[in-house]
């Protein structure tokens, strides 16, 4: 079995949703491993030395214990368009680190460096590659109720009410103005932001 991984924000003398790592993290080492005793990212993480700014892309990489931890300077991908693709057969529901799915999907789509994939799984949106997704319908922003994984972010934006989930297909695409890719290092005010034209 492949390892499982978490990404934690560090910036600016702080780590970011360490409650929300923590509860995914011991909520799969306890249904895949029975692994009762919880692990506290908190008691486990160094805290990075760098200039004021700066962002830390953290990945913990854990079985029933943690195995490793890896510390890199984060480098934002530019993303300028999305390609819709189906795949009935994916299952991404703990984020282990083998994602050769993934790979195979983008080169099936013949992404550019600058295109990633939407993921359509039984008719319903999903993920991109590497982020949860929400849409803005003019009014609110909407992310799916089907998540390939169901985020930390994305459990910390609907937990604080910024978005807010409902069930989209395809066609449903045509009622939203933009969409928005987030994830555990991107924040939501910042992170890319993409015509609706700009899916396909």
């Amino acid at each position: 079995m492949s390892l499982l991984f978490e990404t934690i924000k560090f910036t600016n003398g702080k780590f970011f949703n360490l409650s929300f790592h923590n509860e995914r993290m011991n909520n799969a080492r306890k249904i895949l491993f029975n692994k009762k005793d919880p692990i506290n990212l908190a008691e486990i993480l160094a805290t990075p030395q760098i200039e004021y700014g700066m962002v830390v892309k953290i990945n913990v990489y854990y079985s029933e214990e943690i195995e490793e931890v890896k510390y890199s300077i984060y480098e934002p991908k530019k993303i300028e368009k999305l390609k819709l693709i189906a795949c009935d057969e994916i299952d991404y529901s703990y984020k282990y680190s083998e994602r050769k799915i993934f790979d195979e999907l983008k080169k099936r789509a013949d992404c550019s460096e600058t295109e990633d994939i939407l993921i359509i799984k039984n008719k319903f949106i999903t993920d991109t590659s590497y982020s949860n997704i929400a849409f803005f319908n003019g009014t609110k922003w909407i992310t799916p109720s089907t998540p390939l994984l169901t985020g930390t972010k994305r459990a910390q934006l609907l937990k604080d009410g910024i978005i807010s989930e409902h069930e989209i297909k395809r066609d449903d695409l045509k009622k939203y103005y933009s969409a928005k890719l987030f994830n555990a290092i991107l924040d939501f005010n910042d992170c890319p932001t993409l015509p609706i034209t700009s899916i396909y």
